[in-house]
């Protein structure tokens, strides 16, 4: 049996047996002698995205009264669900993801505070996943950036569109209009001055 911990493109978090390549968390949010989540689906608005190991150590998931390990197919679901790196395990990332962010926004670097209160108004609404209007072309989009059309989410990337499953994603397909944008407008703007997600290898298999 799957553990409640898999994070999808909406921010719901899902019991399937999908693998992620990065783990991250809200705070503590399971009762470890179940293992199983609490009603609640965040106690902080640090949402981070983590690497899955740490200098050499490796969590024992959902077993203690620590924060709860969460698990992202990619950067790309991540960022999406309203994550960002995590100044300590992922150290660069959150420094380039910060200045780029900065840089977007046409302002100096923001302290881990400033974007976690952004972040946080920008995920969320009425405490469910908010959904932002397109407010220009999916191909005026960066790569990365995170789109839905009815149920089905899409991560764009070098002007194709790879839908998320249960499974990993779809295969690449040409995608001409969405309904939402999923990732948080800060991202996006953090991605469109130069903050590359790490995608999954069936992206980077797929990119022509």
């Amino acid at each position: 049996m799957h553990l409640q911990n898999r994070v999808t493109p909406f921010g719901n978090i899902v019991a399937i047996s999908q693998r992620g390549m990065f783990t991250g968390n809200r705070g503590i949010i399971h009762n470890p002698s179940t293992k199983t989540l609490l009603r609640k689906r965040w106690t902080s608005k640090a949402w981070l995205i983590c690497n899955c190991s740490y200098k050499g150590q490796r969590r024992n998931v959902m077993a203690t009264r620590s924060w709860t390990e969460l698990f992202f197919l990619d950067e790309a679901i991540a960022l999406a669900a309203g994550h960002r790196p995590c100044f300590l395990c992922r150290r660069t990332a959150a420094e380039h993801y910060r200045n780029c962010w900065g840089g977007g926004h046409g302002e100096a670097l923001p302290s881990a505070v400033t974007i976690d209160a952004v972040l946080h108004a920008e995920r969320l609404e009425r405490g469910r996943k908010r959904l932002h209007p397109l407010a220009q072309g999916l191909g005026d989009l960066p790569d990365g950036a995170m789109v839905a059309r009815g149920d089905d989410a899409f991560t764009l990337r070098g002007g194709l569109a790879y839908r998320w499953t249960n499974d990993g994603y779809a295969p690449p397909q040409m995608l001409d209009n969405a309904d939402w944008l999923l990732t948080p407008p800060s991202s996006v703007m953090a991605l469109r001055a130069g903050y590359a997600p790490i995608f999954h290898p069936t992206i980077n298999i797929n990119v022509h």
